[in-house]
């Protein structure tokens, strides 16, 4: 007979919608492990702008993979798999549940349906890279890939550009295309059986917790981290140098903005993405997937008995 997969639960949702605290007390009341799946509270430079959970929060369960690297390494989604599935065995061993949590839709698709294994890019072909963006922009690299590669650029915004730049390294190192990479999938999906526990807060109230825990992060110091990161004289390409409210902050402590605009800037910001999250849960979560809970609302903890009783049924199941 087929060994049935371990269990594991996603806890999603949107940025600003309560996954955190979710993730916490269902840890906490099931024996569970949290394992970080945020592209951004993998590092340890922006802990209060990147939301990760308070000393507090951790105190009720393991958490695992937040801070665990700093601003100057990329982290990749093929990285965070081969990372998130060495602490959901780690958890398991332990007797624990892992429960996954967070908001990087690509974090969490190479997670439960596997990612391509790209071959590793020489160094010259990233240094040939980046010259060529700087020569051209991000538009005109966008065009180039246009002609060369239109299965990919039709995938990537012309003002992303370092998703443009990685597509030419891709099919400058290799000869294959970026989206021909992805559709053959070499990745398997994880051995687990997940279940997914889904926030789908109205935009209304989604968009007024945004606004709101931006400027908390505010008076919590989130303006002396931005300080401190922008100190270190970073290549503004990499990837924790993007966290939302980063470039916004900074161009405050540049002098080109009031910090109330600055403030205003970042919630804006983030309610977008906030925003492009609900649209991807939507479509490539609750379209695709039949293990599922979705609340339509900010997470409380009034909400707790009503989970329970969906991840109790899970795991009698699995």
């Amino acid at each position: 007979m087929t060994e049935t997969p371990p269990p594991a639960v996603i806890v999603a949702g949107p940025t600003a919608s309560g996954k955190s605290a979710l993730a916490a007390g269902l840890a906490e009341a099931r024996r569970g492990s949290v394992v970080n799946a945020d592209s951004m509270q993998v590092y340890r430079d922006l802990p209060i702008l990147t939301a990760q959970p308070n000393a507090q929060t951790r105190a009720r369960a393991p958490h695992r993979l937040f801070g665990v690297l700093d601003a100057t390494e990329r982290c990749s989604a093929g990285r965070w798999r081969q990372m998130a599935l060495s602490e959901m065995t780690a958890a398991r061993t332990q007797g624990r549940l892992p429960v996954l949590c967070g908001g990087t839709g690509l974090y969490l698709k190479a997670l439960t349906e596997g990612i391509a294994e790209l071959p590793p890019i020489p160094s010259e072909v990233r240094a040939a890279a980046a010259r060529r963006l700087a020569q051209i922009g991000p538009a005109g690299l966008h065009a180039e890939l246009r002609d060369r590669d239109p299965a990919t650029a039709a995938r990537l915004h012309s003002n992303d550009a370092q998703r443009l730049q990685r597509a030419w390294e891709v099919l400058e190192a290799t000869g294959r295309g970026l989206a021909a990479w992805q559709a053959a999938a070499a990745g398997a999906p994880a051995p687990w059986r997940f279940f997914w526990v889904v926030l789908l807060p109205s935009r209304e109230a989604l968009y007024a917790a945004c606004d709101a825990r931006l400027a908390a992060m505010l008076e919590a110091g989130a303006l002396a981290e931005v300080r401190a990161l922008l100190a270190r004289g970073l290549d503004p390409r990499m990837p924790a140098m993007k966290a939302l409210g980063v470039a916004q902050f900074a161009a405050h402590l540049r002098g080109e903005m009031s910090l109330d605009q600055a403030l205003a800037a970042a919630q804006q910001a983030t309610r977008r993405y906030a925003k492009r999250q609900l649209t991807w849960l939507r479509t490539q979560v609750l379209r695709h997937n039949t293990r599922i809970f979705i609340m339509e609302t900010q997470f409380s903890e009034k909400h707790l008995p009503r989970i329970f009783s969906k991840i109790d049924q899970f795991l009698l199941t699995a």
